[in-house]
């Protein structure tokens, strides 16, 4: 009983994947037929209109990465901007340190640079 249980299952199993996939690859050759009923009567429009489609695109494109590149750029600045407050207000944003080590490095560098211009302008002079 148990045995022909499982069998009646398998072909149930087999019979709907038979159905599913029969009805997938049917459909599957109506939307090619279709693409291609569709391309064979839109090659001659495309044809006689690409003196005025290839500019439009080209034209959409650019536009469409002008905004894309402006909304980048405006996305970075508000950060950076963003950055900026918290570290004028005290508010210790991420890599605050790296910046207040960096600047400590440069000022004791430019300190070092005027001292040794002294020096060699007292050397000059004497």
């Amino acid at each position: 009983m148990q045995q022909q249980h499982q069998k009646s299952y398998q072909v149930a199993k087999a019979a709907t994947a038979v159905t599913a996939g029969g009805s997938l690859l049917v459909l599957s050759g109506l939307v090619l037929a279709g693409t291609v009923i569709a391309l064979t009567i839109a090659t001659p429009l495309l044809v006689i209109f690409s003196p005025v489609l290839v500019p439009a695109v080209i034209t959409l494109s650019l536009i469409t990465m002008g905004f894309l590149t402006s909304g980048g750029f405006s996305v970075a600045a508000v950060t950076v901007l963003s950055w900026i407050y918290r570290y004028v207000t005290g508010k210790h944003p991420p890599d605050a340190d790296q910046l207040d080590s960096a600047r400590y490095k440069l000022a004791g560098k430019a300190r070092e640079i005027r001292d040794r211009v002294e020096q060699y302008g007292q050397q000059q002079t004497s």
